[in-house]
């Protein structure tokens, strides 16, 4: 299989970071050919892709950007739309690393580096945009809702264990709709000295808060399901998957070409 520098004309690392980017052309045996920096904004964006032009020897070009999905995806973007090829690139590994430093600079280099050495069949492609990136939206905010729904509960039930029979008794069960809409509306007792008021309040609002996060987390399943069935439609109807699992697997995938293999796939 051919090496991605027998392939190319030019190979571009760029070391990415939340203002400023770091650049790199170099040739395919790795001799660099310049360096430029650049602010991560569109006239940022617009003056890489002039510079590639300048600079490049060659037609065939490849640009390998650290953090496509962070502070790198709006250069992936705006390379991508002016016909570049991008791949996602690593960060570099400690051992990588060792006996040059650590700087922006170093680091463009070492995507350089790192991209001649790929399998020109099996490029790490940056993950798909669209309803593919919808999905991993709404993955991270039922992640953040589940977590925060978990402390919430274990923080009211412990409010429950120390009130009355009837409390402790719904502490060591599931805490229903129904349980949650009647903590909400429970009315503090009357000369209720000052710690009693307070635990009074806290059960109000977590129950709110509880009724609110459940709310919000069957609009967010309802929206995944919808998004998986344009995607993907019949997956769902597979046994034991259901939108939340479909729409990691879409997401993990992404596209064609994107996982190289079944241990790709997996990790």
């Amino acid at each position: 299989m051919p090496m991605l520098a027998e392939l190319v004309d030019a190979v571009v690392g760029a070391d990415t970071h939340r203002d400023t980017h770091e650049l790199e052309i170099a040739h395919p045996t790795g001799a660099p050919i310049a360096v430029c920096s650049i602010g991560n904004d569109t006239r940022g964006y617009a003056r890489a892709v002039a510079w590639i032009g300048e600079q490049a020897p060659g037609p065939r070009v490849v640009v390998a950007v650290e953090g496509t999905r962070s502070y790198g995806a709006g250069l992936a973007r705006a390379l991508t739309e002016a016909g570049l090829t991008v791949i996602e690139c690593e960060q570099p590994s400690r051992t990588e690393r060792r006996g040059r430093g650590k700087s922006d600079s170093i680091d463009a280099h070492l995507a350089v580096r790192w991209a001649l050495e790929l399998d020109a069949e099996r490029l790490p492609t940056p993950r798909a945009d669209g309803d593919r990136e919808a999905l991993r939206t709404l993955l991270c905010a039922r992640d953040e809702l589940t977590t925060t729904g978990t402390g919430q509960t274990n923080r009211l039930k412990a409010l429950l264990r120390d009130g009355d029979d009837t409390d402790r008794a719904l502490a060591r069960g599931k805490l229903s709709d129904t349980d949650l809409n009647t903590l909400a509306r429970r009315r503090q007792p009357r000369e209720a000295t000052r710690a009693q008021a307070v635990r009074h309040g806290e059960l109000r609002r977590l129950a709110v808060a509880l009724r609110e996060q459940r709310r919000e987390l069957k609009t967010n399943r309802a929206l995944l399901a919808a998004i998986v069935g344009d995607l993907a439609p019949g997956l769902t109807d597979h046994k034991g998957i259901g939108p939340i699992c479909a729409a990691q697997v879409i997401v993990s995938f992404s596209h064609p070409g994107r996982c190289r293999s079944e241990a790709a796939f997996a990790a």
